[in-house]
């Protein structure tokens, strides 16, 4: 898991390099199509998960993963890498403490919503756009957990992927218009193409095929409850390759974010078990 979030926040670190050629969201877009283009030729689906049903779990679930990762992107244009993916695990906490329906899934929610008071007194001043691109970035990991089960119910989970973002990468085409508009002279085509292939392998197929080995290997309360190392990669990521040091209340945010997962995940164990 800390291999997983530090390929996937590493990639975040380096998309932010291509922001001022091609706009976060357009870097997002690279992402998912990079993603798309590894998976599909990997994977190689069967025509069975074109057809049917499959394909319209496999496609919301990409197009909802494909938002997911375009407002994250935006968020992270306007604040920092660990304050934003702190504020967007709001969405997993709501959910694993709504399926608990527990005391500890109460106490999770308030740690939660506390924590991200805190970090988001930080920012509202300067950056409320990026709080605001957070948090619809968690609303559309809630989204991607309810369809994930029903994506890793129907026991092709990676050819699912690769259907999934194969279509999310053509309904979110038209951010293609916002590149083209940004792209100039003096754009690094071959530096950008790179980027956007690496940006695919190190957020996308990198951390969700350790996903599926996690899974085999400790089952889904365990890796629901690994999930809380993932503030903390993005935390040391953000302070190694981008200089980003947290404030003490911004720690102090993400600190209970993470005791917020902590909580949630073991409140919804006996329910997953």
């Amino acid at each position: 898991m800390t291999v997983s979030g530090c390929s996937m926040y590493l990639g975040a670190a380096l998309g932010i390099g291509l922001f001022d050629h091609i706009g976060p969201a357009g870097v997002a877009w690279l992402r998912i199509v990079g993603a798309a283009l590894v998976l599909v030729v990997i994977v190689r689906p069967r025509s069975a998960a074109w057809n049917g049903r499959t394909v319209l779990v496999a496609g919301s679930f990409g197009t909802v993963t494909a938002l997911m990762n375009i407002f994250f992107y935006e968020a992270i244009a306007r604040i920092p890498l660990g304050t934003a993916v702190a504020v967007e695990f709001v969405g997993p906490i709501v959910v694993a403490a709504w399926g608990s329906r527990s005391r500890s899934g109460a106490l999770a929610v308030v740690a939660g919503a506390v924590g991200v008071v805190l970090i988001a007194d930080v920012q509202v001043t300067s950056e409320p756009l990026g709080v605001v691109f957070a948090l619809t970035a968690a609303a559309c990991w809630a989204g991607y957990i309810v369809l994930g089960k029903r994506v890793s119910s129907r026991g092709a989970p990676m050819e699912s992927l690769a259907v999934g973002f194969a279509i999310a990468a053509v309904v979110t085409s038209p951010i293609l218009v916002s590149i083209v508009l940004r792209w100039d002279a003096s754009t690094p085509t071959a530096r950008v193409l790179v980027l956007g292939l690496a940006l695919g392998v190190l957020s996308t197929v990198v951390p969700y095929s350790l996903d599926q080995v996690i899974l085999r290997k400790v089952g889904q309360a365990q890796f629901a409850l690994l999930l809380a190392l993932l503030p903390v990669a993005a935390v040391v990521v953000g302070l190694v390759v981008l200089r980003q040091v947290p404030t003490v209340f911004e720690s102090a945010g993400i600190g209970l974010v993470v005791v917020a997962l902590v909580l949630s995940n073991r409140a919804a164990a006996p329910t997953r078990a």
